[in-house]
């Protein structure tokens, strides 16, 4: 498959790697974060007083950082899948901070994510149909997409508002719904300011339309990432480490995957060759996840099923 993004094939393959070094940060926040908790909650004082959740916090700062870099290097299609190397560091690093057992089934898993996220990179989209911040307008004004802002910022405001108090503590699903819907707005807005940024401070930048759609992406990107961010440490707060990352990063891919099939189109230069490659990569990716997710709370064992010589012919 020959690699082309926008004349420049380094550009991706640095975004590629900007994105798994990003990955391996972001793993290590929640972990981080919720030995934290754990230790505030064991002096019986605040987290925010907490020295490990603040390196957590840090490391997502820097995570976001990396991801923002990475986005605006290659497809989102190809960045965002690769955070399952992220649940795979996240595991790993669980076991030794948390005690959280990383068993043959949470082993398999680690393997199906990083064969899923090799099958993904080599198969998935590779170039842009959307250059500048006067094609980023357009796109951000089409009634498809305008459609599926709206009905995302609709439910929302029903999970915050409604569901969350009610139901947030007793179901994990509430506070995953809201981090990963929320990724709707977050990747958008991210590779949008890149673009945004080009024409409002490059060279010879003089388009008011530009600085106003980079402060408007640059505005909703921030909201959007405090929330993320209050709702993760809440949950974080009820649930294991290791089952909200698993079912945060299911939820959150195929969320961002939408969103940005609808605003940037970036399955358009995807034959059907490569659209069955990226299928089977990230259905072998959510299937590691989810062994990762049942290690947590099952365990594998190799019983002899015959009891004694009375049972033997």
């Amino acid at each position: 498959m020959k690699v082309e993004m926008g004349g420049n094939e380094t550009q991706i393959a640095g975004g590629i790697w900007i994105a798994v070094i990003s990955s391996f940060i972001n793993g290590s926040t929640f972990v981080l974060q919720k030995k934290g908790i754990l230790r505030a909650r064991k002096r019986g004082g605040s987290y925010l007083r907490d020295g490990v959740w603040w390196s957590g916090t840090l490391s997502m700062i820097v995570g976001q950082i990396g991801n923002f870099l990475a986005y605006n290097a290659a497809p989102a299609v190809v960045v965002t899948p690769l955070g399952a190397l992220g649940v795979l560091f996240g595991a790993v690093l669980a076991s030794f901070l948390l005690q959280e057992q990383l068993n043959v089934l949470g082993k398999s898993g680690c393997v199906l994510c990083c064969c899923g996220s090799v099958v993904l990179i080599i198969h998935s989209p590779t170039s842009e149909s959307v250059t500048s911040s006067l094609q980023l307008e357009e796109r951000l004004a089409d009634p498809v997409f305008v459609i599926y802002a709206s009905l995302v910022a609709l439910v929302l405001v029903v999970l915050i508002v409604w569901v969350a108090p009610a139901h947030g503590r007793t179901n994990i699903m509430v506070y995953v719904s809201i981090c990963s819907l929320l990724g709707s707005f977050t990747v958008p807005s991210s590779k949008g300011l890149g673009l945004a940024a080009q024409d409002a401070f490059g060279d010879g930048a003089t388009s008011s339309r530009a600085l106003c759609l980079f402060l408007g992406l640059l505005g909703t990107l921030l909201i959007s990432i405090v929330i993320q961010f209050t709702f993760i440490n809440k949950a974080l707060e009820c649930y294991s480490s290791h089952m909200f990352e698993a079912f945060y990063y299911v939820a959150f891919t195929s969320t961002v995957i939408t969103a940005s099939a609808i605003l940037f189109r970036e399955w358009v230069a995807v034959g059907m060759v490569d659209g069955l490659g990226m299928l089977c990569g990230l259905t072998t990716v959510c299937v590691g996840v989810l062994l990762l997710h049942i290690s947590s709370v099952a365990s594998l064992t190799w019983r002899d099923t015959v009891k004694g010589p009375d049972k033997m012919d």
